[in-house]
């Protein structure tokens, strides 16, 4: 399932991902910020569960900011992770 999420207190404008039926991170894109960490950061999670990725990055911080791009995408994985048990 596609989603889209808008990171708020980063750089990056628009975070989109596929999530497969299993949780797994099919695809991500994020639409401006640091391109080459995240760049790298879309590849190193693709294939890997959503709980995983979230249990790794959420937390991290970019600079003084309260949270930072790879935060931002462990909230719209969470988002997303509890949608479809709300759909389910």
């Amino acid at each position: 399932m596609k989603h889209t999420f808008r990171p708020k207190g980063v750089c990056s404008r628009q975070i989109d991902f596929t999530l497969t039926e299993d949780n797994r991170i099919e695809s991500l894109h994020f639409t401006s910020g640091c391109p080459g960490n995240l760049e790298g950061i879309s590849r190193l999670v693709q294939g890997m569960e959503a709980e995983r990725v979230i249990a790794l990055l959420k937390g991290t911080l970019c600079g003084r900011r309260s949270t930072s791009c790879p935060d931002q995408l462990c909230r719209a994985l969470e988002e997303a992770l509890e949608a479809r048990k709300k759909s389910a």
